[in-house]
């Protein structure tokens, strides 16, 4: 039987052992759902992304969690992008290519350093936006994180968007409170079901462009999520949408800080576009990553 060649890359980190794992399968051609299932949950990393064809800059990708396949995992994007481009599978000098999901096609931008690929920047799927829930299942979901509505933040916005996976956002005082949340992760899943979200993202504000976050995902099988790329760009998008950071020729600019809780610090940039109404139509996220190993199953 042909081995299956793999590469583990952290992303929105620039060393090993930070931001947020994910395993890369390089040839995934004709294997089928439950095989890529089965080797994700073999590899064991919080997420795994098969290449399952490439044609020059196009390459067709699945991407699964241990619990199933999700439409779009933005740190695997950006540990994929550059890992394509630094191992040689994408055209020397490749500065754009494509990573077309079973939905859509995703641009990743490859920024370049002394000739070196240094970073990606993913174009995620198109923002959305889902009614609020009562404020009633927010004081439930505060409770469950462990804390409570003293320390909600009133000024930034709390709701459920999409850049990929449905989230809801809780904002928080503060980045130590932030820290400080122990989530009851039954509860905190059983939420998430009601509410048909897939994480529950915390975060806190930093500065005027800078927030701090961390992303509980008990019903994808990861109670915590080091570093996030789809919900961070949801993020963006709702911050943008509330018009709560600073705007700049039509781009809203920030970044997020996760994983520190965990000790697998990561940063995240996230740049979305709006429209001359003020709604965000198209959210980039993007950072380094660095490859930790390299094997064959």
């Amino acid at each position: 039987m042909a081995r299956i060649p793999y590469v583990i890359v952290d992303a929105f980190a620039s060393t090993p052992g930070a931001g947020n794992r994910v395993a890369i399968v390089l040839d995934a051609r004709g294997m089928d759902l439950e095989e890529m299932r089965g080797l994700a949950r073999r590899l064991g990393e919080p997420e795994t992304a098969f290449v399952t064809e490439k044609q020059g800059t196009l390459f067709a990708v699945r991407f699964f969690t241990p619990s199933g396949e999700v439409e779009f995992s933005g740190h695997a994007a950006i540990a994929l992008g550059l890992t394509l481009v630094r191992l040689g599978l994408a055209p020397e000098g490749t500065k754009r290519l494509f990573l077309h999901t079973p939905t859509e096609a995703l641009p990743v931008e490859i920024l370049y350093e002394a000739g070196e690929p240094k970073k990606a920047l993913v174009r995620g799927p198109a923002p959305r936006f889902r009614d609020l829930p009562p404020y009633q299942v927010l004081k439930e979901v505060l409770e469950a994180l462990g804390s409570d509505e003293r320390y909600l933040h009133r000024g930034l916005p709390y709701g459920i968007a999409y850049t990929g996976l449905w989230s809801l956002f809780v904002p928080l005082v503060a980045p130590g409170v932030v820290d400080a949340l122990e989530p009851e992760m039954k509860t905190l899943a059983e939420l998430s079901h009601q509410l048909e979200v897939a994480t529950v993202h915390a975060y806190a504000p930093m500065g005027p462009r800078s927030f701090y976050a961390r992303d509980f995902a008990p019903i994808l099988g990861i109670p915590e999520d080091p570093v996030t790329g789809s919900a961070n760009a949801a993020l963006g998008a709702l911050l943008a949408r509330a018009g709560v950071v600073p705007r700049r020729e039509g781009q809203v600019a920030l970044t997020i800080y996760q994983g520190h809780r965990l000790g697998n610090p990561g940063v995240v940039e996230v740049v979305v576009d709006y429209s001359p109404t003020g709604q965000p139509y198209g959210v980039q996220i993007g950072g380094e990553a660095v490859q930790v190993s390299a094997g064959e199953v």
